[in-house]
């Protein structure tokens, strides 16, 4: 995976000079200038903060609440192995996206790729689903506030109060600087890691029938319940909520956009995400399945209030105090999750606007390095969706919300390996010895993340269509329920094909795609800085990996 990493090597602090490519943030020797005047992105995120951010990143609603809506309509087989099929989706995702990313780390990561590798039109629809996809992540993870605050408030407060406190809690974060920012994102993904392994080992614990109830779980919920329930459409849905939990992944490469060194950050982030959602995210969803009957009134969508399967398990076995810090953890998850999503939401508009694919205008950044105008335009329509789920049909709205987030990451998956074969062939067509650099970074094993991560899609593709035609509950097809779950899709491909009818645009050949704009080679420093890692002792390396300070 790596290049050289012997301690002397010469250091090539010289970078390459810019050619044309409108609109895109330029990387030389670490500082960022913009050519057209829209203000520079700061390179303020430290390796450690990208750090704690990625492997806390995405544990949220998804893993905390949706987990119940998945084992209540597919069971604990459809749970398990859902969610689990899109963990391996997930590490070929980072696998493909990271050599990209390290050799052009622009905040605007996949579309800027899809732009200079394949076609503008692609990069627009593609952005545009992102963008809404994320933005819709703001929404519904507003909605489960609502939901988990009220197992203390018992519906006495409107639910309107919970949405517009959450909302300016959001907000107000990114009035303040980027390193506010970065400060919230690192305390709350440190207490969220520590509270999955707090519950991981209260639910081993509680298999062997620790608590006051003293049950001991023998597997009955996988005995006495169908595994499988609702056949491939609980499969389906637990697959498609398996990607709405733990999202694209181009989190971490955005951020590589910001951070002060791309090359360490995002070569950590490929192994560590990975290994952070099989390893925490799978456990935990192994012991729910066994800890939590499918049937259970509380699980979300079921007759009862709300609650998380979480703190279903501790309930059952009679532990206090316990899930009320569970449920703020909870809490404090999915507000962080929801400022990840103006996060990215903001900066795939702004690169968007930076490519010339929207107004220009959107692309301004302030002094402090926030894009204020992307910023103020996502969460202007993530407060509009949020409160859209307080109309009659505020169920209808979430599932859409769900539906626009899920079938469009899966989407962005397939964009992301048509731009790596894309990126492969500009390298070879131009002779480019991107991989012989200092410390270059390349896919481990290409192209078999790119492959697999295409098959996995294509999986979530099929369960897209099939549960859109036969949703559980609905005996015959339904053109409202096809689009409701297709509805990413549909985005995308009518964004892109619109966009290339509308301005003609051309599929990059591999001979002249742009392989210099926003390239990032090694100054001194950071070599010195990746020798000095690299020659410390295989333990010492494993230790930053999970260093949580």
């Amino acid at each position: 995976m790596m290049g050289k990493s012997e301690k002397d090597i010469s250091p090539q602090t010289k970078s390459p000079l810019p050619s044309e490519h409108e609109g895109v943030t330029y990387v030389v020797g670490g500082e960022e200038e913009e050519r057209h005047g829209n203000g520079e992105l700061r390179r303020n995120l430290s390796r450690r903060l990208i750090h704690i951010i990625s492997l806390g990143s995405q544990i949220g609603s998804g893993l905390f609440i949706a987990t119940g809506k998945a084992l209540r309509s597919g069971g604990p087989g459809s749970l398990v192995l859902g969610y689990g099929m899109v963990c391996t989706c997930v590490w070929a995702a980072l696998q493909t996206l990271s050599e990209m990313t390290i050799a052009f780390p622009v905040s605007g990561n996949f579309i800027d790729y899809a732009d200079r590798f394949v076609d503008p039109a692609l990069a627009f629809g593609a952005g545009f689903a992102e963008w809404l996809g994320w933005t819709a992540v703001v929404a519904s993870e507003a909605t489960f506030f609502s939901v988990i605050i009220n197992y203390w408030a018992n519906e006495k407060v409107h639910e309107a109060v919970w949405l517009s406190v959450f909302l300016v809690l959001c907000g107000g974060i990114f009035l303040l600087s980027n390193k506010w920012w970065g400060y919230f994102e690192y305390a709350a993904s440190v207490l969220k890691i520590l509270a999955l392994i707090i519950f991981i080992l209260a639910g081993f614990a509680m298999i062997l029938g620790a608590g006051p109830t003293g049950k001991k779980h023998t597997g009955e919920t996988w005995r006495d319940y169908p595994v499988f329930l609702n056949g491939f459409k609980g499969f389906a849905n637990s697959a498609l909520l398996g990607i709405w939990a733990m999202g694209d992944q181009v989190f971490t490469g955005i951020m590589g956009g910001e951070a002060k060194s791309p090359r360490y950050s995002m070569a950590h982030a490929t192994k560590l995400v990975p290994i952070r959602v099989s390893v925490t995210f799978m456990l935990s969803i192994a012991f729910i399945s066994i800890l939590v009957p499918e049937d259970d009134p509380r699980l979300f969508g079921g007759s009862d209030t709300a609650a998380s399967p979480f703190v279903i398990a501790l309930d059952h076995a009679g532990i206090k105090g316990l899930p009320d810090f569970l449920n703020v953890v909870i809490m404090i998850g999915i507000a962080a999750i929801a400022v990840e999503s103006i996060y990215i939401s903001s900066r795939v508009l702004r690169a968007m606007a930076a490519q010339g694919l929207i107004p220009s205008f959107i692309a301004r950044v302030d002094s402090t390095g926030r894009p204020r105008w992307a910023v103020a335009i996502t969460v202007m329509v993530a407060v509009i969706l949020t409160y859209m789920n307080l109309s009659a049909t505020g169920t209808t709205v979430f599932t859409w919300l769900v539906s626009i987030t899920s079938s469009s990451f899966f989407i962005v998956w397939f964009v992301i390996c048509i731009t790596s074969w894309r990126f492969r062939a500009a390298l070879k067509a131009q002779n480019d010895q991107l991989f012989t650099e200092v410390y270059a970074h390349r896919t481990w094993a290409w192209p078999i993340p790119v492959v697999w991560l295409f098959a996995g899609s294509t999986v979530l593709l099929v369960s897209c269509i099939y549960i859109g035609l036969y949703p559980i509950g609905v005996s015959t097809p339904s053109v409202y329920y096809f689009f409701e779950y297709m509805i990413g899709v549909v985005i995308v491909l009518t964004f892109t094909i619109g966009y290339k009818i509308i301005y003609k645009t051309k599929i990059r050949d591999p001979k002249t795609a742009d392989l210099k704009t926003g390239r990032r080679t090694l100054g001194k420093e950071e070599i010195d800085m990746l020798n000095e890692y690299y020659s410390r002792s295989t333990l010492k390396r494993f230790w930053t990996y999970v260093q949580l300070w």
